[in-house]
């Protein structure tokens, strides 16, 4: 379980934007390892943004010729699209972890970081589309 938000400056001229402000909060059972944690979040974060803001999904059509055909995905990994740089990251950037949420089930207590906070990122995407 987690929850973001976030503050993005829009140049709504160019439609260029850089977050300004994510506040994240997240449920990570009992952290084994607080600071690798919110490195995996703040990294999942990052990715899930420009997943939700600047990947552009590209498909073969006859327009492009024998180079891509028909029903070809072009846009298929990090070398066909434009990924975050640290340019494009929060200039405020603020990650909490949940206290006392226990998950007896697991070893220690503790819960999945890799890729739930992916989807965070969205967040980005919908700051920009109500700014």
């Amino acid at each position: 379980n987690a929850v973001a938000a976030s503050e993005v400056e829009l140049d709504v001229l160019t439609g260029e934007f850089h977050p300004r402000r994510v506040d994240i909060a997240m449920d990570v059972g009992q952290s084994l390892n607080p600071t690798l944690d919110i490195g995996q979040i703040e990294g999942a974060f990052a990715q899930g943004m420009g997943w939700a803001t600047m990947e552009e999904v590209v498909w073969g059509s006859p327009e492009y010729g024998n180079w891509l055909p028909p029903g070809r995905f072009f846009s298929n990994g990090p070398g066909n699209y434009k990924i975050p740089g640290f340019v494009d990251v929060p200039t405020d950037f603020r990650v909490s972890l949940m206290k006392g949420a226990q998950n007896p089930n697991t070893i220690h207590s503790s819960k999945a970081i890799g890729e739930p906070p992916f989807f965070l990122g969205a967040s980005v995407f919908f700051a920009v589309k109500e700014a």
